[in-house]
């Protein structure tokens, strides 16, 4: 292994270190409890080194969110796939959303609730960010019919995010959570 090599391997475990401490803090305590100063005790590295990585809290919370994205395209992937048929697979990825935003609000609020210097919906966005695009988009694609694909994709993902957008928020109760998601996927399997 070169000198180069390695520096670059601990570069990229420094940054890992950062954003999985970001991401801890951030759910423990909330995005606000999030600072440069808290994160380099945490990571035990000194400020200068976090912006040696990161111009500050939010390329780090950006850095976090594409992580965020990445995870959910694999939760979404899975749903997907384990699926028997097409209206399982919207079912499942529905769940799956649903289902991440509840375990990880925190990490929710990084992708969809903080304002982030990430591109949305251009090609120069992430390729996270596409991919879980992207498994929305498969599971819609058996019920668009003559559809725009794409628009009817945007339609289904503002109505799951809105769906936990105003459940979170206390704007809807929890206990009808189940019968949303019946009417909201009967609507698109009908």
């Amino acid at each position: 292994m070169t000198i180069r090599t390695r520096r670059e391997r601990e570069r990229a475990e420094r940054e890992a270190l950062i954003i999985t401490a970001a991401r801890e803090l951030a759910e423990a305590e909330g995005w606000d409890a999030v600072t440069t100063r808290r994160l380099a005790e945490r990571v035990e590295y000194s400020q200068p080194v976090l912006y040696s990585h990161f111009k500050g809290k939010d390329a780090i919370m950006a850095a976090v969110a594409v992580e965020g994205f990445a995870d959910l395209a694999e939760e979404l992937r899975a749903a997907r796939a384990a699926a028997p048929d097409a209206r399982g697979a919207l079912a499942g990825v529905s769940a799956a959303y649903t289902g991440f935003a509840e375990r990880r609000p925190a990490l929710y609020d990084a992708m969809f609730g903080q304002s982030v210097d990430l591109p949305f919906a251009t090609p120069q966005a992430p390729a996270a960010l596409h991919a879980s695009f992207g498994e929305l988009a498969e599971a819609v694609r058996p019920h668009a019919g003559d559809d725009d694909l794409g628009l009817l994709t945007e339609m289904f993902w503002a109505a799951l995010h809105g769906l936990v957008t105003l459940t979170r928020g206390g704007r809807l109760p929890p206990g009808r959570h189940a019968d949303r998601l019946a009417f909201l996927l009967a609507r698109f399997t009908n």
